[in-house]
């Protein structure tokens, strides 16, 4: 079914339609000024880089369950091979890969959701065709760099990580935020610790996938009133799975994505 009367009221509580003028493809990324630039540099303390991404190999999240959601699957084209034909001369190795756009950590472009033949910012959702995206790609996105603010909701609860399909609301948020001793600001991104992870670092893609904790609709006012310019938990769905209503197919995408143009990963 479509959002219910409850969350279209949600919805257009949250809603950016128009806030960045009736052209933009990029929503709450606007909200990263060169101010939270530099209010991201300047939380930088030691200089370590690292990475929060899962691995980009065979061995990442995709179960199967949707078709064409494939696992990273390389192949070599060239191995310490001389296309001058002597070996003691220039020698090259090349691969490739191949993969759904999906298969490891990504970023949902504003074109990913539409419900109601719309897309973010009242764009009609015909702008999609068997080429790809003709407005709201994730090429619009262009580089983001900004404050991080991390959000251990496993950590407020007092777990490792949660047995069932926890519900994240912004009263946990709050506390997560507490916890850390943080204040959130506009522009900032945030990136919420679950525990999820755990399954998958033991081999278990199912058990990754499914029930998972994720943010709830509860948790969508939250993310708005505080300006927040993307949002990414450590789960395969994002929202909670399975779903608060069985009705209702991922409303959090639906009003993040369509609504409030809220970059999420």
């Amino acid at each position: 079914m479509a959002l219910p009367d409850h969350l279209k009221q949600l919805a257009a509580r949250v809603s950016n339609r128009g806030r960045w003028g009736p052209d933009d493809q990029r929503g709450t990324l606007n909200l990263i000024t060169p101010e939270a630039v530099l209010r991201g540099v300047a939380a930088v303390r030691d200089g370590k880089a690292f990475s929060l991404a899962i691995p980009f190999d065979e061995d990442g999240p995709q179960t199967g369950a949707i078709p064409g959601r494939e696992n990273p699957q390389r192949r070599m084209l060239a191995v310490n091979t001389s296309y001058p034909g002597d070996p003691s001369d220039f020698c090259t190795s090349d691969d490739a890969v191949s993969m759904g756009v999906q298969a490891a950590t990504h970023w949902d472009a504003l074109s990913h959701v539409s419900y109601e033949h719309r897309l973010y910012n009242d764009t009609d959702a015909g702008v999609i065709d068997e080429r790809g995206a003709h407005r709201l790609g994730i090429e619009t996105f262009g580089p983001v760099a900004t404050r991080g603010i991390l959000a251990d909701v496993a950590r407020v609860h007092g777990v490792d990580h949660f047995d069932e399909g926890y519900a994240i609301t912004g009263d946990d948020l709050d506390a997560a935020v507490a916890l850390g001793r943080l204040t959130v600001e506009p522009g900032d991104a945030l990136l919420v610790r679950t525990g999820q992870m755990n399954h998958l670092r033991r081999g278990d893609r199912e058990r990754f996938a499914i029930p998972s904790p994720g943010l709830s609709t509860q948790s969508i006012e939250w993310l708005h009133d505080h300006d927040i310019a993307a949002v990414a938990t450590d789960t395969l769905v994002l929202e909670v799975w399975p779903c608060e209503d069985p009705a209702v197919l991922l409303p959090v995408h639906m009003i993040h994505l369509v609504d409030m143009g809220l970059v999420q990963g």
